[in-house]
């Protein structure tokens, strides 16, 4: 393992559904046991459903269609919750409690902005693999993080 035993650590995991998140997690469980890790925290960054601008100029919306908005947002946090809490419930099971965190806004701006606030020491994230041109790059998100923060940040494919 090439982080030493003993070694204190802060780590945040960042969590959207895919199967990709689903190997940064695992790589998540084989550095929890075999580290010493003081915190793990799970972030999942969602987007919420706008209401459409009015074409015709119009201030007020609809009733029936603000409710509908409404409700597909409500649906869709029960959703990102139930991500985090299986995350969290994979990670229980090998004896690790994790701070979890639900934040709105741009993913990979969020998810720098919270490994440098909570002063983590690593943020491992999962990549999609690129096909055609794009396949020598790393996913927008990645991309964007490495770019942006400097906590070291571990890819995992």
């Amino acid at each position: 393992m090439w982080i030493e035993r003993g070694v204190l650590m802060n780590l945040l995991l960042c969590v959207d559904g895919t199967k990709e998140s689903v190997k940064a997690l695992e790589k998540t469980i084989e550095l929890v046991s075999g580290c010493r890790i003081d915190n793990v925290s799970l972030l999942h960054v969602y987007h919420k459903v706008n209401l459409p601008m009015m074409k015709d100029g119009s201030q007020h919306y609809d009733v029936e269609i603000m409710e509908s908005y409404v409700q597909m947002n409500e649906e869709l946090m029960k959703e990102h919750e139930q991500i985090l809490e299986q995350a969290a419930e994979a990670l229980r099971k090998k004896g690790v409690e994790p701070d979890l965190m639900l934040r709105e806004g741009h993913t990979a701006n969020t998810i720098s902005k919270v490994a440098e606030d909570g002063n983590y020491d690593l943020i491992v994230m999962g990549s999609r693999k690129q096909s055609g041109p794009q396949q020598n790059w790393l996913g927008s998100v990645c991309n964007t993080v490495l770019q942006q923060t400097r906590v070291s940040v571990l890819v995992v494919k």
